[in-house]
């Protein structure tokens, strides 16, 4: 018996995995991106939305990460794929059981054939037994099955990291639109607390006779218009909040406020950013590990083309009496070996030979696509975050010139030089000219938030830390601050 796991135990070392190893595909890299930013210095590794200054910010990132529903569904999803590699790996070791019966039996006296002499009746029979059976990987199917099923393992970590950076950036991206809308709500007011004391002074003029009643229809118009924008923007906060609530793993309600639209520090990015690092894009590395467990189906299918070789044995005791059940005499053992291989399957092994080549050539094309979506991601967050700067340097004139435009048309019309037709003019351009500025305002931040999205910096593994961490709350942590195991990478 010893003799044989030993010859066992050496094929198995000799023997070889079928199928093709993993290897790396080329794929054609540009160097660097087009639109890159000069002169700035390389943040890709720390926890980019503490740029942005804004201590709640920070909170809700935190929380998100703690109670995020998402989270803990790719987490549970780890936990199951590591469990399947280990159901898979233990088919590499002896499978050994064991068996415990007993059971007693009386035969009929009156049947055609007697009951011999020195028979007892009834009878009794009581085994214990140990067996042990042991498939031998000589082709390696087994094994080819593990890599696949660690490589599945990885890429289910790598699903759990793109769910954490999806998240993030999902948070940070809510919460600048939720500050301009805040900043359009207090244009908004603000506008209409004007408007409403222009409505006030003409109705005081018409009573006393100068001013027409046009006049004060033409106030009251412009009063009313932005009456009307007010339910629309607290409509879009109300949902903004609870997009957010949601992301927090909370049901919906109120968030906290903290800096600003205009007091939120621009953050810096990568400068002369490198092609490689998107090989950090957790979307990327997921498709490399499908890509990997494709190509060693293949070896596990192939490996069905070769024998199958099997040990078994069985060590125990068995008697008819308990008293006798543990003395030598009823000692009971056997082993075995078995070959079983393929003569003529119809083809159904080379069917699934060809199903595992065709899956592994469909993960290498989205493999490539991956990797190209990629650089097409960074590419338009690039020259958004760009173009988006110059938007909003062209719109803060155009703000500016209203509100000059404005000034010189009340000075005008209070000196009695032009109708006050002239000021509700200035005034309808002014008025929508500094709504879109807080809205173009939030869309940059957006946009430094989608360029760090778009890399898939290496940020992420401090956001991992801080997922793990205890939650705290909000009054317990400096204001401004964030230790490193809130997801600050020194």
């Amino acid at each position: 018996m010893r003799r044989c796991l030993r010859i066992a135990s050496l094929a198995l070392l000799a023997g070889c995995a079928i199928g093709p190893d993993y290897r790396r595909p080329a794929v054609d890299l540009p160097d660097a991106f087009r639109y890159s930013e000069k002169e700035a210095r390389d943040t890709a590794n720390i926890a980019w939305w503490r740029q942005f200054q804004d201590p709640v910010l920070d909170t809700l990132v935190l929380d998100a990460l703690a109670d995020n529903k998402d989270v803990k569904i790719a987490t549970s999803n780890i936990e199951q794929a590591a469990g399947v590699v280990a159901q898979t790996r233990g088919a590499l070791f002896p499978q050994v059981v064991y068996d415990g019966s007993a059971a007693r039996q009386r035969g009929s006296e009156r049947n055609a054939t007697p009951i011999p002499p020195g028979v007892s009746n009834p009878q009794t029979a009581l085994s214990l037994l140990g067996g042990a059976t042991w498939e031998i990987d000589l082709w390696g199917r087994i094994r080819r099955l593990s890599e696949a099923a660690r490589a599945n393992l990885l890429a289910s970590e790598e699903a759990r990291r793109g769910v954490i950076l999806s998240l993030v950036a999902a948070v940070a991206d809510n919460y600048m639109q939720l500050r301009g809308l805040d900043e359009q709500l207090s244009i908004a007011r603000r506008t209409l607390a004007t408007y409403g004391e222009s409505v006030r002074l003409f109705e005081l003029q018409f009573q006393y006779g100068q001013v027409s009643m046009m006049n004060v229809e033409q106030a009251r118009t412009q009063y009313e218009s932005a009456a009307a924008a007010i339910p629309q923007i607290e409509a879009d906060i109300a949902r903004t909040e609870h997009a957010l609530s949601l992301l927090l793993g909370r049901n919906p309600g109120p968030i906290p406020r903290g800096r600003s639209i205009y007091e939120l520090a621009i953050p810096d990015i990568p400068a002369a950013i490198p092609s490689r690092v998107l090989e950090r894009r957790p979307d990327i590395a997921q498709s490399e590990q499908n890509l990997i467990a494709a190509n060693a189906r293949i070896g596990a299918a192939k490996a069905l083309y070769f024998p199958t070789i099997s040990l078994t044995g069985a060590f125990g005791q068995a008697s008819a009496d308990l008293s006798d059940l543990f003395r030598g005499p009823a000692r009971t053992w056997s082993y075995a070996g078995s070959l079983t291989g393929p003569i003529f399957t119809g083809g159904a092994i080379a069917g699934q030979v060809q199903q595992a080549e065709a899956a592994r050539r469909a993960a290498l094309l989205r493999y490539e696509s991956s990797i190209q979506g990629a650089f097409a991601d960074v590419e338009d967050s690039l020259v958004i975050r760009a173009k988006t700067a110059e938007q909003l340097q062209a719109q803060e004139r155009l703000v500016a010139a209203a509100r000059e435009y404005t000034r010189l048309a009340q000075l005008q019309y209070d000196g009695g030089y032009s109708p006050y037709f002239t000021v509700i003019q200035a005034q309808e351009q002014l008025f929508p000219a500094e709504l879109n500025q807080a809205k173009i305002r939030a869309s940059l931040f957006s946009s430094f938030v989608n360029i760090y999205k778009a890399l898939g910096g290496g940020w992420i593994d401090g956001s991992k830390a801080a997922g793990q961490q205890p939650k705290k709350h909000a009054s317990e942590r400096p204001r401004g601050t964030l230790s490193q195991a809130d997801g600050g990478i020194p």
